[in-house]
């Protein structure tokens, strides 16, 4: 049996944890891979409120397993082989990705590489003051092939992201936050608990509402800005065809903004 290098847990308040754990620098293997897109899989299937995405006080992760690359009959590294890696990759973090409701990455010590593709695969990111960030692929003379040149660009900007990819340089929590990769640096030590904050407060609102946000801003990006709005409108008609949306309007009639109680929290 296979060691467990991913858990899942759920919370009575709505929110999920899903806890890497390879020793000794969560290294992004194959079958940790495989683990962490079994426990994306049942989070589609059976959503939460909001997931938390964490690797625990030390590191959130360091990267693919290097390891991987090597073929084993030549001993060197393989187009073949790192193509295979890219799979794995693209089926866990598009998983990640995919989970309908809000995801945040709870980003203690390094982020690097793959690490670092994980947390973009998230919505937010709530990063440790001693956290940072980084695609040092380059360094190696190859480049990001779990989303970074994608999902980092379409964070930060093509500049941005050319900068980090083609340097290889780490990013620090304070710049990070300036650029847009991390949404708030927390004091060191309390990361997962910010982040647990934040995502029962996600988890508290109106969960099909988060669902259609979520969508529309996720798919709207991959397309034209008419299509887009096509869909923002289907998904704002959709909404209201829900108790939380009767539930919502009322209260804010009734006592102002803020003060609804949802039944799907």
């Amino acid at each position: 049996m296979a060691d467990p290098y991913v858990t899942l847990e759920r919370r009575a308040d709505g929110v999920a944890v899903v806890r890497l754990d390879r020793p000794k620098m969560n290294a992004l293997s194959s079958e940790l891979l495989g683990q962490l897109a079994e426990a994306a899989a049942q989070l589609i299937e059976d959503p939460p409120g909001a997931v938390v995405v964490w690797g625990g006080p030390r590191i959130f992760a360091a990267g693919a397993d290097v390891n991987e690359f090597i073929d084993p009959d030549s001993g060197r590294p393989t187009s073949a082989r790192a193509r295979l890696v890219a799979e794995r990759f693209r089926t866990a973090l598009d998983s990640v990705a995919a989970i309908p409701v809000p995801t945040v990455a709870a980003v203690d010590g390094y982020a690097l590489g793959g690490g670092c593709e994980l947390a973009l695969a998230c919505d937010l990111r709530v990063a440790s003051e001693a956290a940072r960030f980084g695609q040092p692929e380059i360094l190696l003379g190859i480049i990001p092939g779990g989303g970074g040149t994608q999902r980092l660009t379409r964070l930060v900007g093509p500049a941005r992201a050319k900068d980090l990819i083609l340097s290889g340089r780490q990013v620090a929590a304070d710049e990070a936050l300036r650029i847009g990769l991390a949404d708030r640096v927390v004091p060191a030590g309390s990361t997962i608990d910010e982040a647990l904050a934040l995502a029962a407060t996600l988890a508290a609102g109106p969960r099909r509402a988060m669902a259609l946000a979520k969508a529309a801003i996720d798919r709207g990006a991959e397309v034209e800005l008419g299509e887009g709005l096509d869909l923002e409108a289907d998904n704002f008609a959709e909404v209201f065809e829900t108790p939380d949306a009767a539930t919502g309007v009322a209260s804010f009639l009734e006592h102002g903004p803020g003060r609804a109680r949802f039944a799907s929290s």
